[in-house]
């Protein structure tokens, strides 16, 4: 059968504070600027989620998109929706909450949910003029 990539986009709002504690309050403010604010920064994050796999004979589906819906709402969005993800989410206890680090977290809780489909790439939009990729690794 032939193969296909689908693709689910999900949205959950979301502060963080980028800091790193084995800087001195100088050298995270070089580093992380208005994003390291003592006081938390939010955004309006968007996740793309794209599957790949053969199309089902029966279903015509490669994975089912209500399905996949369900899953990132189970998996990532509940956890991370209207959450202070420094203070809230244990993923990120001692793992900066960078644009780079959501993506990977959201796709090592994700991959082995989409099975027998395979996750083939994460695109995090923290804003509209900003996205990370990861593809695994």
């Amino acid at each position: 059968m032939p193969r296909c990539t689908v693709t689910r986009r999900v949205h959950f709002n979301a502060a963080h504070r980028l800091w790193n504690p084995r800087f001195s309050e100088a050298e995270n403010a070089r580093v992380f600027g208005v994003c390291n604010n003592p006081n938390f920064h939010g955004h309006n994050y968007n996740l793309d989620i794209s599957v790949e796999g053969e199309i089902d004979a029966a279903t015509g589906y490669v994975f089912d998109i209500h399905r996949l819906k369900t899953v990132a709402e189970e998996c990532v969005v509940r956890h991370l929706d209207h959450k202070n993800l420094n203070l809230d989410v244990p993923w990120f206890s001692e793992l900066n909450p960078t644009a780079e680090n959501i993506a990977v977290v959201c796709w090592r809780q994700l991959a082995p949910a989409v099975a027998p489909a395979r996750l083939v790439r994460i695109r995090l939009w923290e804003t509209e003029r900003n996205y990370v990729d990861y593809e695994g690794s």
